[in-house]
C-alpha cells in the first residue's frame, strides 16, 4: 500500500541534514549512554579457553553489530519514513512494520524490547558480579564474594548482584520522584566517567606493562596512546556538553556530585600507603597499609 520512496527522502535539496550538521553532534550527547555496556564481551571473552583469540573475535563482533542493528537500522528508518512525519517518528519501528504491512507490529517490537530489556540485566549481572568477585580477591569486600561453585560461577558475588537489582527496582514504587530518579539520572553521566577513567587506566598500565613485561602485552590498541587521549577529549567534551541541555542538565550535576563523592571516600578511606617495617634477620619488607 505504499510506495517505494527509493533514495528521495535524502535526495533533493534539503532533504539530508535539513538543518546542518549541529544536531548531529548534539544526537551524540543523547544516543552515547546506550552504547554503554559493549566492554562486557571484553570480559566474557577473558573467561574463555584462548582469550587472547577471542577477545579479539569479540571486541571485532561488537564493532559490527553496532553497525548493523544501530547504523543500520537508522539508515532504514532515514530511507523510509519521510521528512516531518511527527506521527510515524513516535514510534518509528512500528512505523516501518506498518508501512511494510506487517500485522502486529507494536506487540512485536514489545516483544523485541523486552528481549532487550533481558540481556541489559543479564550483562549487569554479569559485570556487576565480576566486580565484586575482583574486589574481594583484592581484599575490598567481603571475602565470601570471591567464592565460587563447582561450574566456576561467582555465586555469592552474584546473589548479592541479583539482591541489589531488586533492592533498586523497588525505588521505582518506593520513591520513583527521588531515589529512582536520582539513579536514573545519574546513570548516563556515571557511564561517561567510567569510561574515562578506562581510557586512563589503559595509559597507565599498557606503559607500565610495556616498560616491565612487554611479552604479556598480546592485544595492543591502534594508534596508543594518541587515539585514548582523543577518546578521554571526545567523552568529556561529551560529558560536559550535558551542563548546556536542559534536560540533562540534572544528569550532569548529579553524576559530578556522585564522582566528587567517591573520589573524596577513596582518599578518605582506602589512599595507600608504602610503609616500611623490620622483618627477622634484619631484612626489610615493604606492604601497604589502608589509611583509616
Amino acid at each position: 500500500g505504499f510506495d517505494s520512496p527509493g533514495l528521495s527522502n535524502i535526495t533533493g535539496d534539503g532533504r539530508f541534514l535539513p538543518n546542518g550538521f549541529l544536531p548531529v553532534l548534539l544526537s551524540v550527547i543523547f544516543i552515547t549512554f546506550s552504547l554503554s555496556g559493549s566492554e562486557v564481551a571484553a570480559i566474557a571473552a577473558g573467561e574463555s579457553e584462548n582469550p587472547e583469540k577471542n577477545i579479539i573475535r569479540a571486541i571485532n563482533s561488537v564493532v559490527w553489530r553496532l553497525l548493523l542493528f544501530f547504523v543500520g537500522s537508522v539508515a532504514v528508518l532515514v530511507l523510509v519514513i519521510p521528512q516531518g512525519a511527527e506521527d510515524l517518528l513516535k514510534t518509528p519501528y512500528a512505523s516501518v512494520f506498518d508501512m511494510a504491512g506487517l500485522p502486529a507490529a507494536g506487540q512485536v517490537m514489545n516483544i523485541v524490547i523486552f528481549i532487550s530489556l533481558l540481556s541489559v540485566l543479564n550483562s549487569g549481572l554479569y559485570t556487576s558480579s565480576r566486580m565484586l568477585y575482583s574486589l574481594s580477591k583484592k581484599g575490598d569486600a567481603p571475602k565470601i564474594l570471591s567464592r565460587v561453585n563447582k561450574r566456576g560461577i561467582p555465586i555469592w558475588a552474584l546473589m548479592a548482584s541479583v539482591f541489589f537489582a531488586y533492592v533498586c527496582t523497588t525505588f521505582k514504587f518506593v520513591s520513583p520522584d527521588k531515589l529512582f530518579a536520582f539513579l536514573a539520572n545519574s546513570s548516563g553521566g556515571v557511564t561517561m566517567i567510567m569510561y574515562i577513567f578506562i581510557a586512563f587506566s589503559h595509559l597507565y598500565l599498557r606503559k607500565k606493562t610495556e616498560k616491565e613485561n612487554p611479552g604479556t602485552l598480546k592485544v595492543k590498541m591502534w594508534l596508543f596512546p594518541y587515539l585514548t587521549y582523543a577518546t578521554i577529549a571526545v567523552l568529556f567534551i561529551i560529558f560536559v556538553a550535558q551542563a548546556f541541555i536542559d534536560s540533562m542538565r540534572l544528569q550532569f550535576f548529579l553524576t559530578t556530585l556522585l564522582t566528587i563523592l567517591v573520589i573524596g571516600s577513596y582518599f578518605l578511606f582506602y589512599h595507600k600507603k608504602n610503609v616500611i617495617i623490620p622483618e627477622q634477620e634484619g631484612k626489610l619488607k615493604k606492604i601497604h597499609v589502608k589509611e583509616g
